[in-house]
């Protein structure tokens, strides 16, 4: 067997230099791997929102209304309730077969994009996400699902 440690096809591994400076340049290319709570962070897009305090505080809003958003589009009285039923057969039109497919498409769209933003591993973007689903959850959905068993005028 030959000397060569490497799987076939696959170029060897490079070698570090054990300068320090390598080590700092390598460390600020790399995001971070686990939760942290800071104002400088990476969110969804490169050096965005960096390390001003107010464009932190604008992605946090961000992923807010997106998670409301999410939830929004999750409800089924937020769907195309506004377009009527075939009367011949009682079938669902194909204009509103579209426009659910759209919906349904714009909402997984946006709970990718949050869960992006979560993997930011930043804490105040999970605390903000999370508080989006739930208070998004509690607006629009909550209420609709338990109506029946609420007294009047509870929701």
């Amino acid at each position: 067997m030959d000397d060569h440690s490497h799987m076939p096809g696959m170029s060897p591994p490079t070698q570090m230099n054990n300068n320090s400076n390598d080590h700092h340049t390598m460390m600020m290319m790399m995001p971070h791997m686990t939760f942290s709570w800071s104002k400088n962070a990476e969110i969804l897009f490169s050096g965005w929102p960096g390390t001003r305090t107010g464009m932190y505080v604008l992605a946090l809003i961000f992923v807010f209304i997106l998670s409301l958003l999410v939830e929004f589009l999750s409800d089924d009285a937020a769907g195309c309730k506004w377009i009527v039923k075939n009367k011949d057969d009682g079938s669902i039109s194909s204009l509103r077969a579209v426009l659910e497919t759209i919906r349904h498409g714009l909402k997984t769209t946006l709970a990718y994009l949050i869960m992006l933003a979560v993997m930011s591993f930043n804490v105040g973007v999970l605390i903000v996400a999370v508080a989006g689903h739930v208070f998004g959850f509690l607006i629009f959905r909550s209420c609709r699902k338990s109506s029946a068993n609420l007294s009047p005028g509870s929701c």
